[in-house]
């Protein structure tokens, strides 16, 4: 007998994916066309808040905030964030008063209107088949230059458990040069809203928990061990949080 699919799949594939495809379309036009007058990306940033702010509500995803007050507005920081869900972007973005910046692979500048915003809201893109650590390094140092934040998904890739996987070091070494305060976010529950692999989406309650910023150590030539080890720390604050939060064992 044939299995009929849950009511949450047929909201996902006729509602969320056609209601998402037009904000998508709409902000992004928005966005690209404000390229041409905004080299900042400041209102590109709006656009990528409106579309955050758009999917949540359309979803039914409602976001409890803790730790806002733990961090300066106006200030530069790196948010290093573990990665439950496709739906840790809008979260973040929504959340964050902070014109925030993402690493993201190159992969995604070719998808049309998301690859196109990302490029002319001024993101960073990195092959990860082959990086090249000085580029980054001088893009990296441009963003924040004109006072950007930059937000990180250490882990590389999305948990399929919800369990925080070891921090990438590649990006610490790039904070640790840059001796910026480092800012560990947690994001709890948007597993439950979309799991890796999956095409249903559902309502659900999602924390953010924006920690104390961690001011990384002055090293005149850091290595990827300093690295490590920063990564490590980090890690540590953001898995405890989640184990705390949802019992995930954060030694996973």
């Amino acid at each position: 007998m044939r299995r009929i699919p849950p009511f949450h799949w047929w909201r996902t594939v006729f509602y969320l994916i056609p209601a998402i495809s037009v904000y998508t379309l709409v902000l992004g036009v928005a966005s690209i066309v404000s390229g041409l007058f905004d080299r900042s990306g400041h209102f590109a940033h709006r656009c990528a808040r409106a579309w955050s702010w758009l999917i949540l509500k359309t979803t039914g995803v409602r976001v409890r905030v803790e730790g806002l007050e733990r961090i300066t507005p106006g200030t530069t920081y790196v948010f290093v964030s573990n990665h439950q869900s496709i739906y840790d972007i809008p979260v973040i973005f929504a959340s964050l008063p902070f014109q925030l910046r993402i690493i993201a692979k190159e992969s995604l500048a070719k998808f049309p209107m998301l690859g196109w915003h990302l490029r002319r809201g001024g993101h960073l893109f990195v092959d990860r088949r082959n990086p090249d650590p000085s580029s980054i390094l001088n893009r990296w140092r441009s963003l924040l230059k004109d006072g950007l934040s930059l937000i990180i998904f250490a882990e590389g890739t999305r948990s399929r458990d919800g369990a925080v996987a070891r921090f990438k070091a590649g990006s610490f070494l790039l904070a640790l040069q840059s001796g910026l305060p480092i800012v560990p976010v947690a994001v709890v529950g948007t597993r439950h809203v979309m799991q890796k692999g999956r095409l249903r989406t559902e309502p659900g309650d999602v924390e953010l928990i924006v920690h104390d910023p961690i001011v990384p150590p002055t090293i005149a030539a850091p290595s990827v061990r300093d690295a490590k080890r920063l990564a490590d720390r980090v890690h540590a604050v953001v898995a405890a949080t989640l184990h705390s939060r949802s019992g995930i064992d954060p030694s996973c």
